[in-house]
């Protein structure tokens, strides 16, 4: 079986070089209770180093380490929005947001990406958050998963301007902003800061996801009451963990800007497989980030991932991306495998095609269920 549910590769070449040297200093911490409700001092400083590095003015006091930026997000809703309160959020997006605001007792509010183009309407953003008077508001920016695509730097501009006085809080997930593929950087663009933003980052996409670390960068204020209210939800981050964390962080980049020409190269050639086996499917370039959004030629995506499973490959529907069953007629198709493997799941998936047809058919078998996509 070829699984396309986890948009995530394997392990950095570092990362178990980084936990000999994490043990090696752990015996330095073993003094000590070992709970940080905010996280080792040595991380959150190092995290904030490469806020600094962006054009950020930040603090250690700013950063709150997490079991990755999902439970991060999970944290911000617990303690920001009420049952029944709107939360807002770029459509599609991240399924285990869905989930999560869904689990809060938040009310989804979705503002619909344009379909043609690679930006934001920006001001159906801002009418949503002012007119709904939402708690929060959920984007990926850099870059949106599933679609890869980066918000320009003048609309950032122009959504923060928007939001200016509002009470909305603006989470920004960063999970891929360091996955910048063509075009100038994310990090750049992304230096755009405001009292009411806070941040999510995390190494589960760059690093790898069983390392579990991830951080929150908001105002001191914001960072102290989550630090109180997550006792009552988790205890804190494994020391050893944060230790490697460090040492992978303090490499200066290196591994990552190792890895973002393999995934290039994996990019480019699946759309080049796309494009020769399926040549009706639209698979535009994305910015970032780790997949494909393909369109499809008829609204046959639940279907699809049903006879696809059937020929050993495991998908995820575009309906899984967003509400109301929408996204039919989008799949994501992840590019994190070996070159040879996606030639088996491009070819495994042309024959679930044309098993299917081109006509749209019922797909009862996978809907409400809640399939874990990473």
């Amino acid at each position: 079986m070829i699984d396309l549910t986890a948009a995530v590769l394997p392990a950095d070449p570092n990362v178990h070089a980084a936990y000999v040297r994490a043990l090696e200093r752990l015996p330095a911490n073993l003094p000590g209770h070992g709970y940080e409700p905010e996280g080792l001092e040595e991380l959150r400083e190092t995290v904030a180093q490469g806020y600094r590095r962006r054009g950020l003015a930040t603090s250690p006091g700013q950063i709150l380490i997490t079991h990755g930026a999902h439970n991060g997000l999970v944290h911000l809703l617990r303690l920001t929005v009420r049952p029944g309160a709107p939360v807002v959020f770029d459509h599609p997006t991240y399924p285990q947001a869905i989930d999560a605001i869904l689990a809060a007792g938040g009310r989804l509010t979705p503002v619909a990406l344009p379909d043609d183009g690679d930006g934001w309407d920006v001001d159906s953003l801002v009418s949503a958050c002012r007119s709904s008077g939402a708690p929060m508001a959920y984007l990926v920016l850099d870059h949106n998963n599933p679609t890869g695509r980066m918000m320009r730097a003048p609309d950032r501009a122009r959504l923060m301007a928007g939001l200016k006085g509002s009470e909305t809080l603006l989470v920004l997930d960063e999970t891929l902003v360091e996955l910048t593929l063509s075009g100038p950087p994310a990090l750049t663009a992304s230096a755009v800061d405001a009292p009411r933003v806070v941040r999510l980052g995390s190494m589960s996409k760059s690093v790898w996801g069983g390392l579990r670390i991830g951080w929150i960068r908001a105002d001191r204020a914001v960072i102290q009451r989550l630090a109180q209210s997550r006792a009552s939800f988790d205890l804190g981050v494994p020391i050893l963990e944060q230790l490697a964390a460090v040492e992978l962080l303090n490499d200066g980049g290196a591994a990552l800007a190792a890895r973002r020409p393999l995934l290039r190269a994996r990019r480019d050639h699946l759309r080049a497989q796309l494009a020769q086996r399926l040549p009706d499917w639209t698979c535009p370039r994305p910015a970032g980030g780790l997949s494909l959004w393909v369109r499809l030629p008829a609204p046959i995506s639940s279907a699809l991932v049903v006879r696809a499973e059937a020929e050993g490959l495991r998908l995820a529907a575009g309906p899984r991306f967003g509400v109301d069953g929408a996204f039919e007629r989008r799949l994501r198709l992840p590019y994190t495998l070996p070159e040879p493997v996606l030639d088996q799941a491009v070819d495994r998936l042309a024959k679930a095609a044309k098993a299917l047809g081109r006509r749209p058919k019922p797909a009862t078998a996978i809907r409400g269920r809640l399939l874990p996509v990473y």
